[in-house]
């Protein structure tokens, strides 16, 4: 949508568009440990959110994933460097090494650790980390509240809880803006034993306290009123829904694990696509629930899905047919080499940055009345 002067208004894009995008790039990083690509696709993650991230509190916290990203790889390294230090290469320095039993054969702590022992333990955790930044971007760029409007309504009570979970995070980072507001207000600098007690524990509460009136919210308002239905009907939805999501989580691990067989990928997702779609058609029929104003469902919103999903179509389709392109070797240690098609999918995943809609800033500015009938309205 553009106003007369040919700018695209501003207007929150569908959240369902957000996940998409973010589980397809997702996707792709799960399927390869080249540092190169997976650079790429934390660039390209940052620069959609820097370009399309609304100024609400809880979107202005993508900080925190970041942190917690390098953690997971700090984690990774250290516990890989202490617990397994993979004997054989080049040695960067030496542990003092912990006997242990005879029963703990084959499991050391401490000795010396190697460069492509470290290097190994670097792109797991960065591939980690890539997972949690995608997931990071999506809780920012997406609000729970209104991801929940669009969850079909055979999945009420799921959408309940999910809603929640998703917003247990992004209302935590909200939470510890204010209580970290309110302690400059009052000058207070605390030491560092008491922010346990003055900070964290005040943030996770506020969090979840939030988290649960939502849900009280809805429950309230008899979000998920249900029709009465013959059991008959309810046991077969039941089975359709069940089978149909067991369904697609095996043949997304089909799709993922390069091990399996052919049959659990494609066959088996797109049986269990169909029959949960089947089970929310036959269960939606039995609730009654309204939409106020629903979000709809535009061209840059396809855009946006389809750019993540082309991003992880292309680095699937790569990690079947050349495998090495996106698994450097660390034994022996070589420097990563950069695949083109792989950059160029990952290149499209950073498409939404232009192709979604302008974000609606809170603080706006409304043009003044030319009427003063129009200011009552």
């Amino acid at each position: 949508m553009a106003d007369p002067l040919g700018r695209r208004l501003p207007r929150p894009l569908h959240p369902g568009a957000w996940w998409l995008w973010a589980i397809g790039l997702a996707a792709a990083a799960s399927r390869t440990t080249n540092p190169l690509v997976l650079g790429l696709i934390l660039a390209a993650v940052g620069v959609v959110v820097a370009a399309r991230r609304t100024d609400a509190p809880w979107a202005l916290g993508f900080k925190v994933y970041l942190v917690l990203a390098l953690v997971v790889i700090v984690i990774r390294v250290v516990f890989r460097a202490l617990l397994d230090g993979q004997p054989g290469g080049e040695v960067l320095f030496t542990l003092p090494e912990v006997p242990l039993p005879e029963a703990a054969a084959g499991i050391r702590v401490g000795g010396p650790v190697t460069l492509e022992a470290v290097a190994a333990a670097f792109y797991d955790g960065l591939r980690l980390a890539t997972l949690l930044v995608c997931v990071g971007a999506a809780n920012v760029l997406a609000n729970p509240k209104r991801l929940l409007k669009a969850v079909p309504a055979a999945l009420h009570e799921v959408g309940v809880a999910v809603t929640v979970a998703l917003s247990v995070a992004p209302q935590l980072v909200e939470s510890g803006q204010r209580v970290r507001a309110a302690r400059r207000l009052r000058g207070e600098v605390g030491r560092r034993s008491r922010l346990l007690r003055q900070v964290a524990i005040p943030v996770m509460t506020d969090a979840l306290d939030r988290s649960l009136l939502l849900a009280a919210g809805m429950d309230a308002r008899g979000y998920g009123r249900t029709a009465a239905v013959p059991a008959s009907v309810r046991r077969g939805t039941g089975v359709l829904l069940v089978g149909g999501l067991m369904g697609m989580a095996v043949g997304t691990y089909g799709l993922l694990d390069s091990t399996a067989p052919r049959w659990l990928g494609g066959p088996m997702l797109a049986g269990g696509v169909v029959a949960g779609w089947l089970g929310l058609v036959v269960a939606g029929r039995r609730v009654a629930r309204t939409r106020y104003r629903p979000d709809p469902w535009r061209t840059p919103e396809w855009l946006v899905a389809g750019s993540g999903l082309v991003t992880a179509t292309v680095v699937v389709l790569v990690s079947v047919t050349d495998p090495l392109a996106l698994t450097p070797s660390v034994q022996p240690l070589v420097w990563p080499a950069l695949p083109v098609l792989p950059a160029v999918g990952v290149a499209i995943g950073a498409g939404p940055a232009w192709l979604a809609p302008p974000a609606r800033s809170r603080h706006a500015a409304r043009p003044l009345p030319s009427h003063p009938a129009e200011a009552l309205a």
